[in-house]
């Protein structure tokens, strides 16, 4: 089944691929299918919505803390045992969510199950594109990768729809239980198709860097904890505070102790080269500035336009299924016309979506704002599935595990802190044309709609700001292929292609 470069047979691709595409789903439903389900989990238990927040903090931390060490491990082990161990916890965490707290009726169980399916979500995360990557030829990854990203984008599309219905018609306890079939059929299919090793693999984590492991977990959670609550407790809360300087020193610590490790957690060397930097900082940038939109549209929706929440809701789909054919799209124009024309085009209409943002206002047609999202979904999703390949294809093979975990890092970590950052933005706009004190400690329903509209205008222009740095980053990087990955027949090919 496995041959001397670590690749499938020709006929298990299809089923591999869907394997992966399984674990990229289940990780983007289970982002977006829990948020609506807070509000019920907050009645049952009778607990503040502050309180209920962590049942999403908690799965957030754990995933933030683990995603590179899983990585790493997998690079030791095998990507297929970290594979089927990930799905196993993340599938037996579902069901714990779902049973355990009804049966002890206590919500801090939910917490502790959140947090142990965090580590399965980890694991499965951190190595689904490097196993396109490792077993999939040169020539059908970027089509493989626009597929898995596209089942992603589904996944966001559908949760809180299969959330809301879930919840409403059964019980807020299936929104974890629908996560366990898929799961089996995951293991199941994974045990089958996944090789088992790559050749040079380790077979044990002997000289495992676990110094590294400790304080990139302690220094990630304690950063994005700060960020997610700090606008919650106030910015100079002694725990934000503390939170911060424990987040500084872990970083730093963990800086200097991968430097001087001979196998470290990641390999910070990598980032010596521009265009290694340049690749991965348009990935952190892309979904800062898309968490921060995403979490702000709601509101504009809502308070300025005045649609009721289940409508809000489905014009903001048009985004996710614009980003699920453009997915498509840019897996099969990859090897036509080169990566780095796809990111450049991707860039130019992410920042045309991020401009035409700029111009919502209260009596903005419902056209035009879907046309907004289908732009910007557009974009996204031709930017995703290149900039993902082309991160990948520039290491050798022994660090796809850690470089994969990288960017899964790259995806919701920016996230946590774009929406942290996009809500300062969004106050300082009210704050820019306030006319009384206290402004922001009123519900947004009660602030007056032009003060409100001054706090998207800032915000939807500092995403248009992010948009042009993106831009010019594309401008920068280059197409590179590591020697790993060219084989004798089509290496003059491939490197006739770099650019």
């Amino acid at each position: 089944m496995v041959s001397s470069a670590g690749k499938t047979k020709n006929e298990n691709y299809g089923l591999l691929i869907l394997a992966i595409s399984l674990a990229t789903f289940m990780s983007a439903i289970d982002a977006t299918i829990v948020n609506i389900a807070l509000p019920t989990i907050s009645e049952s238990f009778n607990i503040s919505s502050s309180s209920v927040s962590w049942v999403a903090t908690a799965y957030l931390l754990v995933m933030a803390g683990c995603v590179l060490i899983f990585g790493k491990i997998s690079d030791i082990i095998g990507f297929k045992k970290v594979f089927l161990a990930g799905f196993l916890v993340f599938t037996t965490g579902s069901f714990a969510c779902g049973f355990i707290p009804d049966i002890l009726n206590s919500f801090y169980s939910l917490i502790v199950s959140r947090g142990f399916q965090g580590i399965g979500g980890a694991m499965i995360t951190a190595i689904a594109p490097a196993m396109v990557t490792a077993f999939i030829p040169l020539e059908r990854k970027a089509k493989a990768m626009g597929i898995i990203m596209t089942i992603s984008a589904l996944g966001t599309a559908i949760g809180p729809t299969i959330g809301g219905i879930l919840t409403q018609y059964l019980s807020w306890n299936w929104i974890f239980y629908i996560n366990v079939p898929v799961g089996i059929v995951a293991i199941l299919l994974g045990s089958k198709v996944i090789p088992s090793r790559l050749t040079g693999d380790k077979k044990d984590l002997k000289g495992f860097d676990s110094s590294g492991a400790a304080l990139i977990f302690i220094g990630l959670a304690t950063l994005l904890f700060a960020m997610s609550e700090g606008q919650t407790l106030g910015w100079t809360n002694p725990a934000i505070i503390a939170s911060f300087a424990v987040a500084a020193i872990s970083l730093c610590g963990f800086a200097w102790n991968e430097l001087h490790r001979t196998e470290p957690l990641l390999e910070l060397r990598l980032f010596k080269s521009k265009n290694f930097v340049a690749l991965n900082l348009i990935m952190a940038l892309l979904f800062l500035s898309f968490a921060g939109i995403n979490y702000l549209l709601p509101f504009y929706l809502e308070y300025v336009q005045g649609y009721d929440s289940s409508t809000a809701g489905i014009i903001l789909t048009s985004l996710s299924f614009a980003m699920m054919i453009s997915g498509l799209l840019a897996g099969v124009l990859y090897n036509k016309i080169g990566g780095k024309i796809l990111c450049i085009l991707a860039a130019a209409i992410t920042t045309l979506g991020y401009f035409m943002i700029t111009h919502l206002h209260s009596d903005t047609t419902t056209a035009f704002v879907i046309a907004c999202l289908v732009v910007i979904g557009l974009g996204l999703g031709f930017m995703v599935t290149p900039n993902s390949n082309l991160i990948l294809n520039s290491v050798a093979r022994k660090y796809q595990g850690m470089v994969s975990s990288l960017t899964g890092l790259e995806r919701f970590a920016p996230m946590t802190i774009g929406i942290a950052i996009f809500n300062i933005v969004f106050i300082q706009g009210m704050l820019a044309v306030a006319t009384r004190r206290g402004v922001t400690q009123e519900a947004p329903v009660n602030i007056k709609l032009d003060v409100i509209s001054s706090g998207f205008d800032l915000a939807f222009f500092f995403a248009f700001l992010v948009a042009i740095v993106i831009l010019v980053l594309t401008l920068v990087i280059k197409q590179e292929v590591h020697p790993d990955y060219l084989n004798e027949n089509e290496e003059d090919k491939v490197s006739a292609e770099i650019m």
